[in-house]
C-alpha cells in the first residue's frame, strides 16, 4: 500500500463526510436561490439541457453562484479528473450539463464519488508519480498525486461554498 494513497484518501473520505452534510440537506428552493443581483446558475436550453452560466473572462463583479451551479461545477471538474486519470480525453465544459433537480445532482455526484474511490484504489507510488496535465499545464511539473490533492481541496472549498449558502438562505434576509 501506498502511504500517499492512504494519506489522500484518507483527507477524500474526511473531505466527502464534511460535503455529505451539506449535499443531504439541500431541497430544491436552496439549489435554485439566486443569493444576489448578480448570480451565476444553470439554465434549461430549448433542447431540454441545463447549461451554467460561464464567462472565459472572470466578469467584475464575480458573480455569485447558485448551489446549482456550484454542483455544475464540481461534476464538470470531477468528471474531468476522472477522465484525465484514467487517460481519457477529458470532456469540454460545453459538453457537461446539470441534471436538471436537485436529487439528480446528487446522484451524479455521488457516481463520481465512486468512480474516484476506484481511481485511487488502483492508485500506486507509479501512478501517483505519472505526469498530470489537469488542471494546470504539464509544463508545470505536477503529478497524479498533485492532482488527487487539488480534487480534495477544490471538493472542499465547493462544499463549503454550498454550506454557506445554504445557511445564508435558511436564516433569511440580512439587516
Amino acid at each position: 500500500m501506498s502511504d500517499r494513497r492512504d494519506l489522500l484518501r484518507w483527507q477524500f473520505d474526511l473531505v466527502w463526510s464534511l460535503a455529505a452534510l451539506h449535499f443531504q440537506a439541500l431541497t430544491d428552493d436552496d439549489t435554485h436561490w439566486a443569493p444576489a443581483a448578480v448570480t451565476w446558475t444553470v439554465r434549461r436550453g430549448p433542447d431540454g439541457r441545463w447549461r451554467p452560466d460561464f464567462a472565459e473572462t472572470e466578469p467584475d463583479p464575480v458573480p455569485v453562484p447558485t448551489v446549482a451551479w456550484l454542483t455544475w461545477h464540481i461534476g464538470w471538474w470531477w468528471s474531468s479528473a476522472i477522465a484525465h486519470a484514467e487517460g481519457r480525453t477529458i470532456p469540454a465544459r460545453t459538453e457537461v450539463h446539470w441534471p436538471g433537480a436537485t436529487a439528480a445532482a446528487l446522484t451524479w455526484l455521488s457516481a463520481l464519488r465512486e468512480q474516484w474511490l476506484a481511481v485511487l484504489d488502483r492508485a500506486t507510488d507509479p501512478d501517483l508519480d505519472a505526469a498530470a496535465s489537469y488542471p494546470w499545464p504539464v509544463e508545470a511539473g505536477l503529478t497524479v498525486a498533485h492532482l488527487a490533492a487539488w480534487v480534495n481541496a477544490e471538493l472542499m472549498k465547493n462544499a463549503t461554498e454550498i454550506g454557506q449558502l445554504r445557511m445564508l438562505r435558511a436564516a433569511g434576509p440580512g439587516r
